[in-house]
């Protein structure tokens, strides 16, 4: 049940955690992201650009670049290496490609890239799990059931889409681009 546990991660554990504004110029919003991850991961600016970049028609950058910041057990989620970036540039089109089959403009990422640290505190995570890479999400359509995304991304895969996993769980799906295909 990978990416299962990191669904309740949510934001920092600390109460006390003060929230800051990332900016970033462009008409999209800002997400409300945690200081203390922000000053970990000083690179959040470029990499939301590089997102906005790809022209998603149903995933907004700002939300993306905050589904990173969660905290688990202690230990902060950190943005992934520079040169994994275009990884998941992929799977998001995948994503969005999905999405335009299902006439759905609001995608929720659930989960995306991993940390080693991170990954190991959440619960049902596997040890190697693609997130770490940086070719899974976890995602929710707005207003449309799980298994149906799960169904249309199988489907879309089947015809050539990508070539990964997909797994459907009560309330997400998990998309990725591991190279071989695999369902559960």
């Amino acid at each position: 049940m990978a990416g299962l546990g990191c669904l309740f991660a949510g934001a920092s554990s600390s109460a006390s955690a003060r929230e800051v504004v990332l900016r970033v110029g462009g008409g999209d919003h800002q997400p409300d992201l945690p200081e203390e991850w922000l000053r970990r991961n000083r690179y959040a600016s470029s990499y939301q650009r590089y997102i906005r970049s790809l022209h998603l028609k149903s995933i907004d950058p700002a939300q993306f670049l905050a589904s990173h910041a969660k905290q688990r057990r202690g230990v902060w989620n950190a943005l992934p290496p520079r040169q994994d970036w275009r990884r998941m540039g992929y799977v998001l089109k995948v994503v969005d490609r999905i999405a335009k089959e299902m006439n759905v403009r609001d995608v929720e990422i659930i989960s995306a890239y991993r940390s080693d640290a991170y990954n190991a505190r959440c619960y049902g995570a596997k040890k190697g799990s693609w997130h770490r890479e940086n070719v899974a999400v976890d995602v929710s359509f707005a207003s449309t059931r799980s298994s149906q995304v799960t169904r249309t991304a199988r489907q879309l895969r089947e015809l050539g889409l990508f070539r990964g996993g997909v797994g459907g769980y009560r309330n997400f799906t998990h998309v990725d681009a591991r190279g071989f295909n695999v369902d559960w």
